[in-house]
């Protein structure tokens, strides 16, 4: 199976969040333990989750670092707008170029791909 999956989920908004992102990062283990090929974008407000999962002691870290390697990128331009700042080994998406130097991470593309695209 080919899956993205994307958080959209904001730190900032609690629990929910929280829990959108917990199952973002269990549905690509479960992928990467099956085999699949999984990318895990972080995309709108979820640019901000990179640095908050680098903190020591939160709840989601552990989780995270097992699919570290799954990490596809952020969107450049919602990392901007979010004023977000994600660690810099990650690798900055704009695929779907909006004009006015404002890139996006392409959701269409990942279907184009035949990616099955998820998002939390």
């Amino acid at each position: 199976m080919k899956l993205s999956v994307v958080v959209m989920s904001d730190p900032k908004q609690g629990d929910e969040a929280l829990g959108r992102l917990f199952n973002a990062l269990a549905l690509a283990a479960e992928a990467q333990r099956s085999g699949d090929d999984v990318e895990l974008v972080f995309q709108g407000a979820g640019t901000r989750w990179p640095e908050e999962l680098t903190k020591l002691g939160h709840p989601a870290a552990g989780l995270y670092d097992s699919v570290r390697t799954l990490v596809g990128g952020y969107s450049k331009g919602c990392a901007t707008v979010f004023q977000a700042e994600p660690p810099k080994a990650l690798c900055a998406l704009g695929e779907n170029e909006l004009g006015a130097d404002v890139q996006v991470a392409s959701l269409r593309a990942r279907l184009a791909d035949g990616r099955q695209t998820l998002v939390f």
